[in-house]
């Protein structure tokens, strides 16, 4: 494996000693909404902007982070002008918008790291991630999109990588986890099963666990060939057999 890593990573690790893991991580939803939010917004605009985020978080899962803003607003029922008041730049609306999966995943890796098993801890890690990839599929490209402004949500992406980083140090040493797995190892698993293409939700997230399986079978210095979960049907059957 190369010495140098991909630039996310790095990055992200780079910033964990600017940004200490007790700032980045207490913060739960509440208390982000708390420091963002006027205590003087009116309740009107209060719903206006739960509006706009839960449009958001709709627009973005279906077609992706590319969706004009205008499109957001028209998802959410209110003008332009009111979308842009609380929320400037689409980089303040995508981060706001995938908080919550952002603490999730720190959660993931936070108990994974109290796990007395680091190979248990980070089997779940694996499953878990790739199943909040398959039930939302914007997650995935705000979590790889670098937003230095953004931060709040930043500082959970770095204290996450940061957690993983030494996750995966643990499993090492369990000897379960073969030696040469590396944190962009996990991106790429990340960005592999974002590709991952079904005809329903329920498929895509079948095909995410069993992609989760395949994954921790490889990652293992002696796979031991576990039953895998069902395989879901991705193509129709006639592009399957050849049929037409």
């Amino acid at each position: 494996m190369p010495a140098t890593s991909p630039p996310l990573a790095a990055t992200a690790m780079s910033k964990a000693a600017m940004t200490s893991r007790a700032v980045s991580v207490t913060g739960r939803r509440q208390d982000l909404m708390t420091t963002r939010l006027p205590h003087t917004l009116r309740s009107d605009a209060r719903d206006n902007r739960e509006r706009i985020l839960d449009a958001a978080r709709t627009v973005f899962v279906n077609t992706g982070l590319d969706v004009p803003m205008r499109e957001v607003a028209r998802h959410a029922d209110v003008g332009p002008a009111t979308l842009y008041r609380h929320f400037p730049t689409k980089e303040m609306l995508v981060a706001e918008a995938f908080t919550d999966q952002m603490l999730a995943c720190q959660s993931f890796v936070d108990e994974a790291l109290a796990d007395s098993d680091p190979w248990h801890g980070f089997c779940l890690t694996i499953e878990r991630l790739c199943e909040l990839q398959a039930r939302d599929h914007g997650f995935t490209a705000a979590f790889m999109a670098a937003y230095p402004h953004a931060m709040d949500f930043a500082a959970i992406r770095t204290s996450a990588l940061t957690g993983a980083a030494e996750l995966i140090r643990r499993a090492k040493d369990t000897g379960r986890l073969r030696p040469d797995f590396d944190l962009n190892d996990l991106i790429l698993m990340i960005m592999a099963n974002n590709g991952i293409q079904a005809n329903t939700p329920a498929a895509r997230l079948a095909a995410s666990r069993r992609f989760a399986a395949l994954l921790i079978d490889a990652f293992q210095t002696s796979p031991t060939s576990a039953p895998l979960p069902p395989a879901p049907r991705l193509m129709p059957a006639s592009a399957a057999t050849g049929k037409t």
